[in-house]
This record gives C-alpha cells, structure tokens and sequence, in this order.
C-alpha cells in the first residue's frame, strides 16, 4: 500500500555524515547529562510509600493530586486502580519521615477534602525492591540488544546487525538523555516505553536493510550510495503511514491519558521520531561505511533476470 510514489531517488547518504556528526553531538550530550544529572526516578526504584484508598463514588484523581501535592511532594503518582472508585498513591521517601507517618499525613489530608476516603492498603517500598528493579531492567535491555544482533547478524549480515544496534542504543540514550536534561520522573511505565522503542526502532531498520538486499539482487549497475537511496526512497511511503498511525496514537495518549501515562507517552514520541532518523542516516550510513556491498548479502552467484538497468538482463553469473 503506497500514498505517494516518487519516482527520483532521493540523495539521502549525500548528506549522511553532516547528519552523523549531528547525532553524535546529541548522543554525547545526552551521556554527559545522564552523568551529570541523572536520572529522576520514581518510587518503584528509590523507595516509598504506597497506599490505596478506597471512595464510595468515583475518585476526583486531579483532586487527589493537588491534595498530596500540598504536602510538599513535587512528584507524586495517583492512578485509578481496579475500579474508577479505587485509587493507587505512590509516595518518594523522605527524609526523616517514616512509612506510617507518611501514610496517616496524607490519608489526614484526604479526609479533611473527603470524609469518604479509606485507606484499604498502606506498605513501604524499599530501596532493595527498587535496586533490584533497576538490575532486572538492565539486564532486559541487556538481552533485547543482544538477541537483536543475533537475529540481524542471522537474517542479513554482522555489519548490518552492528550497525542496526548502534543506532538502537543512539535512540535509547538520547530518551534517557532528554529525562536527565529535563528531570523527569523515569518509572517502570518509561523503562517499558525505552524497550518497545528497542523493538519499534530496528522493525523499521529491518524494513530498509531487507530493500537494500532486494536493489543488490535488482540493480547491477547501481553503487552501493545508490542502492540505499533507493531502498530508502522507495520505503518512505510505507514509514509515513507505519509511523504516522502510530504516532497519532501515541499523541493521544500524550494529550488525554492525563499524568499517568503522559512520561510513557513522551518517551515513546520521543524514540518514534529519533527511530525513523537513526534507521535512516544513522543505521544505514553505519553499514554504508562499514563496507557493505553485494557479495556479502548474495551468495553462490547473482541473478540479472529482475535488473531493468541492465541491457544483459536475463544472464545468470
């Protein structure tokens, strides 16, 4: 399905190194930021209080916020759970202050604005669970790299599967680097947002490594410049429709999710905008400079039968 069919390859590889040394300078920032600043965490990583607090009609959560919000918390979680009746509130520690302490001050608060409000559950999260949230986090990431070269390096080539999780991880560090800049809360919701990025990110390299193979069985005339523009070029109509259908999703829920999903919402936005950037000037400029060329990807001889450019066209070599 195609909305559009241009018919002139557009130079996209002319410009790959400018664009390069663009992404570099990003990716940099990004990792002096994470360093520097750091990551915002939420409660599930850093520890603190969660309660659930039960209404007997449906809970005002933008009310609940504003109320443990007048408590001095700057971030606060407050998400409907089970029923619209039901609701979760996630707590950060502080300092000097207990579980309890923290519990009977906000459920005081809650009552004084609803005398309706049960607390039905109250427990502390400790900085243990949260640590151990940050390991099993890495080491997902960790094994979602890995399986991807393994598949990229199976199905193609190694110097597309480097090349495809360099720009993967270039799109994973530049979403961290925007929540170190910008201090915004990073929850398990993101980190979930990040790994689908992974996953969204190298669908969409696939697409364009798998045309760059198919122009090298077509086109036997053509450079290898010439053929990732091509597969590039005649892929655009397919990435404007994928991506943007998703992207209308994901602003949706950017908009009107509210602030329980807006930070996941952002973070995919974020890595759907740098994922269609890096599989094209990032990924495919890495496997042009690492020499990619068409005895790596055909094997046992090259059909010329499909080359229209070709006045030989129906020889076999």
């Amino acid at each position: 399905m195609e909305f559009f069919k241009i018919r002139k390859d557009i130079p996209f590889m002319r410009h790959a190194l400018v664009l390069n040394v663009v992404s570099l300078v990003t990716f940099l920032l990004a990792v002096f930021f994470l360093f520097s600043r750091g990551l915002h965490l939420s409660v599930e990583f850093t520890g603190g209080t969660v309660m659930e607090v039960g209404y007997s009609q449906a809970a005002d959560v933008g009310k609940i916020r504003g109320v443990i919000s007048g408590l001095g918390y700057t971030d606060v979680q407050v998400q409907n759970f089970g029923t619209s009746r039901d609701v979760m509130i996630r707590l950060p520690a502080k300092k000097g202050v207990n579980s309890a302490q923290q519990s009977e001050a906000a459920l005081a608060a809650l009552k004084q604005a609803d005398p309706d409000a049960v607390l039905r559950r109250s427990e502390f999260v400790g900085p243990q669970v949260g640590e151990e949230l940050a390991v099993d986090g890495l080491k997902a990431l960790g094994m979602v790299v890995v399986g991807i070269m393994i598949y990229l390096a199976i199905r193609f080539e190694w110097k597309f599967a480097v090349a495809a999780i360099i720009a993967n991880l270039h799109d994973v560090i530049i979403i961290l680097g925007f929540f170190a800049f910008f201090q915004w809360e990073f929850s398990l919701p993101v980190l979930a947002a990040v790994l689908a990025v992974l996953g969204y990110s190298v669908n969409e390299s696939v697409v364009i490594f798998d045309r760059i193979r198919e122009n090298f069985r077509r086109f036997r005339k053509m450079n290898t410049v010439e053929i990732i523009d091509n597969a590039i070029t005649s892929t655009i109509s397919r990435t404007i429709i994928t991506h943007g259908s998703t992207q209308i999703m994901v602003l949706s829920m950017l908009l009107f999710g509210g602030p329980t999903l807006y930070y996941f919402a952002l973070a995919l936005t974020i890595g759907i905008c740098f994922g269609i950037y890096s599989s094209v000037f990032v990924g495919a400029a890495i496997a042009m400079w690492l020499g990619i060329k068409r005895e790596d990807l055909i094997k046992g001889g090259v059909s010329k039968a499909n080359d229209p450019n070709d006045p030989n066209a129906g020889a076999t070599v």
